[in-house]
């Protein structure tokens, strides 16, 4: 699953057009062999955004009727910063009752899962997981999951708001774990050996340095570390 998720990244790398990242996200679907994936973006000037494998139908009527307004998950998403389960969620109310009852109508699973993201200047997005099958089934994909989803969904955004012509990052403060990678490299260690010092994995470590370099404006990774050298960001 690993290596498939990080051929996936590779792609997105290459991708230069917002539509790229529509059949990113079909095959990511695919790598996971779940009903659907979503990525919703929603700029701070009401701009928006999506790839996602949802019937187009269903997508009309969820915006025709302004289903989010009254979706549970989108409330407790915009709210909060952690992933949201969908069956932890209230779903007595009325409204709430008729945005689950039509999206499974129109083909979704029962099961869901919901990560914000938050990105620069206001802009917030989710990524979603659906999927049709029983809760045991559903708890052991979510528990063997969680952190690849949660790094696909931080960098398909990334990726998103690059290709839209967004540049907010540009001024951005690193991480730790972005600052970490950049020295590591910056001292003459290979990838293997970085995400062996910081106990992680090449990909995992791949996704950092991506995600530093889109911050930093950089055209590769090399000239993210002397952009992040020569602004004091990290030393050696």
């Amino acid at each position: 699953m690993a290596r498939k998720l990080e051929s996936l990244l590779e792609r997105l790398d290459e991708a230069t057009r917002l539509a790229d990242l529509r059949e990113a996200i079909v095959d990511l679907r695919n790598v996971y062999e779940v009903e659907h994936l979503v990525y919703h973006s929603v700029k701070s000037g009401g701009e928006q955004w999506a790839a996602l494998t949802y019937d187009d139908v269903w997508v009309k009527t969820y915006v025709e009727r302004n289903f989010q307004t009254v979706d549970p998950v989108v409330l407790a998403c915009f709210r909060g910063f952690t992933p949201i389960d969908w069956k932890r969620l209230d779903w007595t109310g009325r409204a709430a009752r008729q945005v689950l009852s039509e999206g499974l109508a129109h083909g979704l699973g029962n099961q869901g899962f919901s990560l914000p993201v938050r990105g620069p200047a206001g802009q917030f997005a989710l990524f979603t997981v659906n999927h049709r099958v029983n809760d045991d089934s559903w708890n052991r994909f979510t528990r063997q999951n969680l952190h690849d989803l949660l790094l696909a969904a931080h960098y398909f955004n990334e990726r998103a708001l690059l290709l839209d012509g967004d540049g907010s990052y540009s001024n951005a403060s690193l991480s730790p774990r972005e600052t970490d990678a950049l020295t590591l490299l910056a001292a003459g260690m290979s990838r293997a050996k970085a995400a062996e010092k910081l106990k992680i994995s090449e990909h995992t470590l791949r996704v950092y340095i991506e995600s530093a370099r889109f911050k930093l404006g950089a055209v590769n990774t090399t000239h993210a570390v002397a952009n992040a050298l020569s602004r004091g960001l990290i030393c050696l």
